[in-house]
């Protein structure tokens, strides 16, 4: 995951109180600094850092620590779903009050301690209101992806044996229309007209609730007598709320399901130490206050969206801003625009998005003046895309992020004093108390020494408890060192590499190295080298099988709206070719400016005329491609598969998945698309 940050300054507060808690603030962020710095001057000789030891770790619980910072921090706001209007404003009073009745409203529909309650629901006050209402009857949160089909959402119930589901009437998806969720819920529960709950898919599940959240208002949801209204759970005493049996802070409180971007999503176990900490720590370095408005396009349902945003925020004071319920890039920036927002998260493909609309006048370019700071994370982070940023909205103090789900997730993080080609080549260094070394891939107790690239792992108070019944699982990656303190390590499956000020870079995921001809491909170089193209929105690229090489490298590019695609060119010194294709265009024979059409009438796109009434600079042809690359890189990078494709399968965070990219790519290599010639 990526970012970085530049503190904001003091802060003119009427009430002496208020000043005294921003001077603390002020103080705590300059004393982190100040051992980031100390420990700077301490160079590693072999690929393993420890993090700061100070601050200490936070002990409480969530709910004791949520009730200290309502005490501080009550008439704050805490809370913006800017698409739901008054409704989706509370500050922290009122959604620490608001948390207190819907738990009792659980509590009476039967939850208790330990139960696992699935959530499926887009960003909302809702959804917000939920975390702390589970959180605070020491049962266990367990976010869905909305976009998940009724197969899914009954394998992870059933996974979990989960006793309660907490369901949206619509779910909706980025880019796409509001998808009735009636037969999701009939495969489920059955006979939704029943006066009782009974669940032949799902044994364990004893209730369903249903947020009426339809923009249509053509679902009634009076009409489903087997659920429970989400409203009726709301008229309970607004007095704090008692579990069923005390809490304790290693107690598991969230099974994040993983993104499955290599292989099929697992349910890692985290705490309210590990969450709440890693939250913490996040704001730390980024230096948030209680003036600060966080925009938070990512999902609540994954890790970015529920730890770097909202539990990042809310140990902070600060304020958490849904422009709506799935990523929509104008209402993100119109958001940023109308609350003033001063920090903006995203990966990647949402940066991506967002941009496009500044470049396209969709948006005015003004009205960001307020942005400092933000997080990109969730995949790597190309440095032309992170000088952008800085250039086109501001944000001069933009953090990267690394982690992943099983360690809670945050494990590494630039700061604002990082010098800059730190702060856009590297994940910045290690969050404090967390341990990381980079092992070899084939060895793991041998510790690579420092330059060299291998399998990164975490230690720490972050480590995941482990996979939800899934010892095997578990134990491939979870690891004991008996010999270091009996210290337990996270095998990441990320390859990186880490220099002697403990600066970590990801270098791709080890899955996902491109071996040809026995030399190692790193695709996140091709990636870097094309993203720097003026004509290339978006790029991922993959290996493919080839019986000469045993892998080659395929590259699916987006190009930018206002590029026409040409077929290959003669001219060219790239001998081989590839057939212009996207993930809509079914013939292998059509020509680029029938693809280009088809593309267009899918996304709606600008209109694009074949590459005679263009400009040199507006065609992208596949044999440009591979000079671009040709030119940066040595020969073997060159992709030998060049695809356009207009979107990528992605995870719920906006990841790509890049295991459906390479079964794209050899059933398209298959069909006789992207065929090359020579370059053998």
């Amino acid at each position: 995951m990526a970012s970085s940050v530049r503190l904001l300054g003091a802060v003119t507060i009427a009430r002496a109180s208020a000043i005294g808690r921003h001077r603390t603030i002020c103080y705590t962020r300059r004393a982190v600094l100040g051992r980031l710095q100390q420990q700077r001057r301490t160079l590693l000789t072999k690929s393993y850092a420890e993090g700061p030891t100070e601050p200490s770790l936070l002990t409480q619980t969530i709910p004791e620590h949520f009730s200290s910072i309502v005490s501080q921090y009550g008439d704050r706001t805490a809370v913006i779903s800017r698409s739901q209007g008054e409704a989706g404003r509370l500050t922290y009073r009122e959604l620490d009050e608001k948390s207190n009745v819907l738990a009792r409203g659980l509590q009476e529909r039967g939850v208790r301690k330990g139960d696992r309650v699935a959530v499926s629901l887009g960003n909302s006050w809702e959804f917000a209101v939920l975390t702390y209402s589970i959180f605070k009857l020491g049962a266990i949160l367990v976010p869905l992806n909305p976009a998940f089909n009724s197969t899914q959402v009954i394998s992870a119930l059933s996974h979990l044996e989960a006793s309660h589901l907490i369901i949206g009437a619509e779910t909706h998806l980025a880019y796409k229309p509001p998808r009735n969720n009636i037969e999701l819920l009939e495969a489920i529960a059955g006979d939704l007209t029943s006066l009782t709950l009974h669940s032949p898919s799902v044994p364990s599940l004893r209730s369903i609730t249903v947020v009426n959240n339809s923009t249509t208002s053509c679902i009634d949801t009076t009409l489903f007598t087997a659920t429970t209204a989400f409203t009726s759970l709301l008229h309970s005493s607004p007095h704090a709320i008692v579990p069923d049996a005390s809490l304790h802070s290693d107690d598991t409180v969230n099974i994040q399901f993983t993104s499955g971007t290599t292989s099929a999503p697992k349910a890692a176990c985290l705490s309210h130490h590990s969450i709440l900490n890693n939250g913490h720590f996040i704001g730390l370095r980024m230096g948030l206050t209680p003036q600060d408005v966080v925009c938070c396009p990512p999902p609540l349902f994954h890790c970015f969206g529920s730890i770097l945003g909202y539990m990042a925020t809310a140990t902070h004071g600060s304020a958490i801003l849904f422009p709506s319920p799935a990523f929509n890039p104008l209402a993100t920036l119109q958001s940023v625009q109308a609350e003033k927002a001063t920090a903006l998260y995203g990966v990647a493909t949402m940066f991506v998005s967002e941009l496009e609309l500044l470049s396209t006048g969709t948006v005015p370019r003004t009205g960001f003046e307020h942005l400092r700071t933000g997080i990109a994370a969730g995949s790597s982070v190309p440095s032309h895309l992170m000088s952008k940023l800085h250039r086109e909205l501001n944000l001069t103090g933009l953090t990267i992020c690394y982690g992943m789900t099983e360690t809670s997730p945050v494990s590494c993080m630039t700061t604002p004093t990082d010098p800059l080609p730190k702060r856009l080549d590297s994940v910045g260094r290690l969050l404090p108390h967390v341990h990381a070394k980079v092992v070899s891939a084939t060895d793991r107790t041998h510790i690579l020494p420092i330059g060299e690239r291998g399998e990164l792992a975490i230690a720490g108070y972050n480590v995941m408890k482990g996979y939800w019944n899934d010892a095997a699982r578990t134990d491939e990656v979870r690891v004991t060192d008996h010999e270091d303190q009996g210290k337990v390590w996270m095998h990441t499956g990320d390859e990186a590499v880490m220099d002697a000020e403990g600066y970590v870079k990801i270098t791709g995921r080890i899955k996902d190295l491109i071996i040809r001809g026995g030399e190692n491909i790193h695709p996140l170089e091709v990636e870097n080298a094309l993203f720097a193209h003026p004509a290339v929105s978006e790029v991922s690229v993959v290996g493919l099988p080839d019986e000469k090489y045993g892998e080659v490298v395929a590259a699916f590019v987006v190009p930018h709206q206002d590029i026409a695609l040409g077929p290959d060119d003669s001219s060219s010194t790239s001998t081989s070719t590839s057939t212009s294709t996207t993930t809509t265009n079914t013939n292998p024979k059509a020509s680029a400016e029938q693809a280009q059409k088809q593309k267009q009438k899918q996304s709606g796109m600008n209109s694009v005329h074949t590459h005679k009434s263009e400009p040199d600079s507006k065609l992208l042809t596949t044999g440009k491609v591979r000079e671009w690359v040709r030119e940066q890189l040595s020969g073997h990078l060159v992709p030998r598969y060049v695809f356009w494709v207009t979107e990528y399968p992605k995870t719920a965070s906006g990841k790509i998945q890049k295991f459906k990219l390479r079964e794209m790519g050899i059933e398209w290599v298959e069909k006789g698309r992207g065929e090359e010639r020579g370059d053998r």
